[in-house]
């Protein structure tokens, strides 16, 4: 990640305000409760050519992660002028950046407001994912399926900074040999990689796991649903078990910065890689505005 451009956010004052800075100042505190607890939320908004794509999904899912962390309710008028003003100033990019925009509990034993930025970067080039798809392997979570709904607390479903677990996960794929990973619940239902949502395709339908498994809702596999509606596709939300992925005629792992990147091989075992599909996803995906 090559950082291009940053806003800061005052969020201490009545409306807040937004201070542009440049992305290499030394601007968070140490007892940040964002830094020494992960106490805190984020998103990351690809951008197009200045363009943030699903920004208003990115927002709202923003404000969920907020209200099931307890944490004073988003100015989403605010967030959504430091996002913009974030893309805006890489609309000279040809390749594709991003935004993530943070948000945390603030200074640690003191009564403050929320410390909150918004960060714009150069991502990784997302073409030879696509191209060549993702060798992925399955890991169990640890928690049953119905966690959100028995423990709470646990904030499954949380776009929270505390990413300790999904990194870890992903350094053990690094160790298979792999590139990503799919969790599992420990009674078997297949959920979400670390940082990226599951479709699966099915005797010709995508399907998606359901978010009242404690996964993330996808914002992009959002829009490709939404693009699939338009084609006439059909899609739908439904459980999905470790069989369904071995049966699957496709699978992708879709993300901001990634967009839909096809599984090539699960746990070892070779899936077949529909380009053609794959093409056409990530092509209704760059034609979005935002």
């Amino acid at each position: 990640m090559k950082p291009l451009t940053l806003h800061l956010l005052d969020l201490s004052v009545p409306g807040g305000t937004i201070t542009r800075h440049d992305p290499g100042e030394a601007l968070i505190r140490v007892d940040d409760l964002g830094i020494t607890r992960g106490d805190g939320i984020f998103e990351v908004a690809g951008v197009l050519h200045g363009v943030p794509l699903a920004l208003e999904a990115h927002l709202a899912r923003f404000a969920r992660s907020a209200r099931m962390m307890d944490l004073p309710e988003p100015d989403l008028d605010l967030w959504r002028r430091a996002v913009l003003a974030a893309a805006t100033e890489m609309a000279d990019q040809d390749a594709l950046t991003a935004v993530k925009f943070i948000m945390t509990r603030g200074i640690e034993g003191a009564d403050s407001a929320p410390t909150g930025w918004a960060l714009g970067f150069l991502a990784d080039d997302p073409a030879p994912a696509q191209a060549d798809g993702l060798d992925v392997v399955l890991l169990d979570r640890g928690y049953r399926h119905d966690v959100a709904d028995t423990s709470p607390w646990l904030l499954q479903g949380a776009k929270s900074l505390a990413y300790a677990v999904n990194k870890a996960a992903l350094r053990e794929a690094k160790r298979r040999g792999a590139d990503d990973v799919i969790f599992l619940s420990s009674d078997g239902y297949v959920l979400e990689g670390p940082s990226s949502t599951l479709i699966a395709r099915i005797d010709g339908t995508y399907i998606t796991p359901p978010v009242t498994l404690g996964i993330l809702p996808g914002t992009t596999q959002g829009d490709i649903f939404a693009d699939l509606a338009r084609r006439g596709v059909p899609s739908r939300v439904d459980t999905l078990s470790v069989n369904d992925l071995k049966t699957a005629a496709a699978l992708w792992l879709c993300s901001s910065t990634r967009g839909a990147a096809p599984i090539r091989t699960l746990d070892g075992r070779t899936i077949t890689v529909d380009h053609k599909a794959t093409e056409l996803l990530n092509a209704d995906l760059d034609a979005r505005k935002g």
